[in-house]
């Protein structure tokens, strides 16, 4: 059996004033579970975002009318508010899985050696944008679902599936000098069509503020347009998204691009042909509830697509190895027999 080490004051003390760096020099994990780490806050920070999809579609938006509590005198649901105000309380309980991914993220990268300082910055960068959005979903129940704090809401959610897939990337790479694959107009082409598809997801959230699913089943403050020419406003930004991303895979193709980029351009492209057809089922059948949560999750799929798009159009060498930080000691040659 192996010995377990035995804990000293000392170390309590210094895992008290420092417990990531206590971890760290203590457990160095295996580059994939640094990766599956990085994974699992990506796919938990989707999962926050359909789940308050599923709040807002069942109409139980306030089914927790008030917050930090969910009423005046209880912190949890309780029977006498029926299934709303477990969806909505069961949404709140999910943000602190979400917390525990993140967690797990920022102790993986930070115990990994060498020690990659930008690794760790994306992992506490998630942390703040948990945390800010937070806040601000509870803002939204106070001011009774308003539909402008429930945009700022989604659009945060969007930056922090952002900062995790470009962590789940990093976890591949290493820290040297990032190398163009691709010429300098095929990167601008690119960097249009993330604009375009950021605001695609923008305006989605303006279909969303103005449409018929209000979040709740009392009354609640909608966007003052009329969102059926909003609707065709946001279908007009997914043809263009999709014509750039079909003109983007004939210039790769046209400059011999590297087999990366291809792959994710051509990734992207049938993403989006599927939410497309999702979005004119749902529009056609009157907006089910299904579809439409369907299409929540389409729109994270297809903003990681493009994000993956941009981030497959340089590698870094893996030959240059970055100077290791304090927690990575290397052993001498003499010692090593």
């Amino acid at each position: 059996m192996v010995r377990v080490p035995k804990v000293t004051r000392d170390d309590l003390v210094s895992a008290a004033r420092n417990p990531l760096a206590f971890i760290a020099e203590r457990w160095t994990p295996d580059p994939r579970t640094v990766r599956r780490a990085a994974l699992a806050a990506l796919v938990m920070a989707v999962v926050i975002v359909v789940t308050g999809g599923a709040v807002r579609l069942t109409g139980s938006g306030l089914g927790c009318p008030t917050w930090p509590k969910c009423t005046d005198d209880s912190l949890t649901a309780t029977r006498a508010m029926g299934v709303h105000g477990a969806i909505e309380f069961g949404n709140r309980m999910l943000t602190y899985v979400l917390c525990a991914a993140v967690g797990w993220a920022i102790i993986a990268a930070r115990s990994e050696k060498p020690y990659r300082r930008s690794l760790t910055k994306l992992g506490w960068t998630q942390f703040w944008v948990v945390m800010s959005n937070a806040v601000l979903g509870g803002i939204v129940v106070l001011v009774g679902l308003n539909p402008y704090t429930v945009a700022a809401h989604f659009l945060l959610s969007t930056a922090l599936i952002a900062v995790a897939a470009v962590m789940w990337h990093r976890t591949g790479e290493s820290d040297t000098a990032p190398r163009p694959l691709v010429g300098k107009a095929v990167r601008q082409l690119v960097w249009a069509l993330v604009g375009v598809t950021l605001l695609l997801i923008a305006v989605g959230t303006v279909v969303t503020g103005a449409g018929p699913h209000a979040g709740d089943s009392s009354k609640v403050e909608r966007i003052p347009l009329n969102w059926e020419n909003v609707t065709k406003l946001h279908a007009v930004l997914a043809w263009i998204v999709v014509t750039l991303a079909f003109a983007l895979w004939f210039v790769l193709r046209a400059v011999d691009a590297p087999a990366g980029p291809l792959r994710r351009t051509r990734d992207l492209f049938l993403i989006l042909l599927a939410q497309g057809a999702v979005g004119y089922v749902q529009y056609f059948t009157d907006l089910p509830e299904v579809l439409v949560g369907a299409h929540m999750f389409g729109s994270c799929l297809v903003w990681i697509a493009t994000l993956r798009v941009l981030l497959s159009l340089r590698e870094r060498s893996a030959d240059e190895v970055d100077v290791p930080g304090p927690a990575a000691v290397e052993t001498p040659v003499a010692a090593r027999g």
